[in-house]
């Protein structure tokens, strides 16, 4: 039963940081092949730049779209929830702490950023703080 949850909590995860990729790769297909193009070294500018109103446009369409998508949560969210899922597997309690992380951080993006399916994290946290609660089982030992 606690494995489910966290089978659930892992898919949860998953599928947002997934979507949230698929979305991002969706929208803004036109720049991100335009990185490709330009060598994708440096074809975001950190810092801010210098130029008409255009470039600081496209500029800023750049970061819009990296911290959105490869620099944003996305990609460890779904570690998160492919670690979650391995460990799930293996009878593995995930902390508590883990759950409550995901959960507040989720509850917060979900009230800045309305509507949005960031409140689904939440579930997720909500999850993982109840499995470990219940106790998923004990840490499984393989000889390492």
């Amino acid at each position: 039963m606690n494995s489910r949850m966290l089978r659930w909590a892992s898919g949860i995860m998953i599928t947002l940081g997934a979507g949230h990729l698929s979305v991002v790769v969706l929208t803004g297909w036109a720049r991100i092949s335009d990185w490709v193009r330009q060598g994708l070294w440096a074809a975001v500018p950190f810092l801010g730049t210098s130029g008409d109103t255009a470039q600081l446009v496209e500029a800023l369409r750049d970061k819009t779209i990296f911290w959105a998508g490869p620099g944003g949560f996305a990609v460890p969210l779904v570690l998160l929830g492919c670690l979650t899922w391995h460990l799930a597997g293996r009878g593995v309690t995930v902390p508590a702490g883990v759950g409550w992380g995901v959960a507040v951080w989720s509850v917060v993006g979900g009230v800045v950023l309305v509507p949005s399916p960031f409140f689904l994290g939440a579930v997720a946290g909500a999850l993982i703080v109840l499995a470990a609660r219940r106790g998923v089982g004990a840490p499984t030992s393989h000889g390492s």
